[in-house]
């Protein structure tokens, strides 16, 4: 069974750049699409990047495109996503899936983007 973990979150300035990262367990993760995910309060939950197995296609929702990145190392299992230019309302929790199935969600982590 496929398990992802989120980091890199926390309480960060506007501006300059944080790397999220979601490492997941197990074999499979190197054939699926994996896409990061937010949601902030009261909101409900948006894709924000998504890539695909090999990395050939990569698509970014209109609020993060020219400020986020998002790559991933299929030898260490772990999907990244570049943060740069924080803006406040980057602030939400941020989840990595796997998709697989139904889906695999990690557990997310929070980002608080604050002056």
């Amino acid at each position: 069974q496929v398990q992802l973990v989120e980091s890199g979150g926390g309480l960060v300035h506007p501006g300059g750049s944080l790397r999220l990262s979601c490492a997941a367990s197990g074999s499979i993760f190197s054939a699926y699409s994996v896409g990061w995910y937010r949601q902030a309060p009261g909101k409900q939950r948006e894709l924000v990047a998504a890539i695909t197995a090999r990395a050939g296609k990569i698509v970014y929702a209109d609020t993060v495109k020219g400020r986020f990145t998002i790559s991933r190392d299929n030898a260490q299992n772990t999907v990244y996503l570049e943060m740069s230019s924080r803006k406040p309302k980057d602030t939400a929790v941020y989840y990595c899936r796997l998709d697989v199935g139904l889906g695999v969600w990690g557990q997310g982590t929070q980002v608080t983007v604050t002056s």
